[in-house]
């Protein structure tokens, strides 16, 4: 499992690496800059800006990076050391969704706080002994911000087992069926949707608020949000197994 890990962890590297250096290196150069008072303030101001689009850069890259971790198992030349490596199927799509989660969790952590830290260059002292004094978070409030963190890992983790359970079918049921493409398009509408009505199960948990046709569970609380984590994960879990299922079949590269 270690070898798998790090052949899926290497070739998202490979997407990744050029851009999180030159985010990485544009933050500490600004970030030291200004902590040392040898910037003015436009400049931090445009640090700040330049922190912001970061983030939404490094999100795209990591968008990217996993789109072609799923498309090195799907399509040739990559597919066939895929398919041709001795090691269960499970064991390879299981070590895959771990890189891509270690992967956007860790550049996203770092470019999201080089960016707190870059705003914090622009506040003098006594703006953040005024917040400190107003601003307190409890355990309960430390807990919530935890728990919406895991379940959105979770939650990313689901949508990318759905595009990997929607390709596994395209490859083996759909493969010789005109028009596949369409068919696997409705089939992931089909898993989002069905993963949104699941919700219901946890309405008396929170509040129920519909956004066209889609619904959506409002929790308040670190409490309230343990039931959404559990029913994300199994869905995840679920999800995994079938995909992992069809890898086990023949799929045509």
């Amino acid at each position: 499992m270690k070898a798998q890990f790090k052949y899926s962890f290497l070739a998202g590297l490979f997407v990744r690496l050029p851009v999180f250096i030159v985010i990485t290196v544009m933050i500490l150069t600004f970030g030291i800059l200004g902590g040392l008072g040898m910037l003015p303030v436009a400049a931090l101001i445009t640090a700040v800006s330049l922190g912001g689009v970061a983030i939404a850069v490094m999100m795209a890259v990591n968008i990217v990076g996993d789109i072609f971790l799923v498309n090195s198992m799907f399509q040739t030349p990559d597919a066939y050391l895929h398919a041709l490596t001795p090691a269960p199927r499970r064991v390879k799509l299981f070590t895959s969704l771990v890189a891509m989660a270690v992967m956007d969790v860790v550049t996203m952590a770092v470019v999201i706080t080089g960016e707190v830290w870059l705003s914090f260059n622009m506040a003098d002292d006594k703006f953040w002994h005024s917040m400190w004094v107003y601003v307190q978070m409890s355990w309960g409030d430390a807990l919530t911000i935890l728990g919406s963190a895991l379940l959105t890992v979770i939650g990313y983790m689901l949508i990318v087992l759905i595009i990997l359970f929607c390709a596994a079918v395209s490859k083996s049921f759909l493969y010789k069926v005109k028009a596949s493409w369409l068919y696997v398009i409705l089939l992931g509408f089909a898993c989002v949707y069905l993963v949104q009505l699941s919700q219901f199960i946890l309405a008396p948990f929170g509040q129920v608020e519909r956004y066209g046709m889609f619904y959506t569970i409002n929790f308040t609380g670190a409490a309230a949000l343990l039931p959404m984590i559990l029913l994300t994960a199994l869905e995840a879990a679920g999800m995994f197994a079938l995909t992992a299922k069809l890898l086990e079949r023949k799929v045509n590269l």
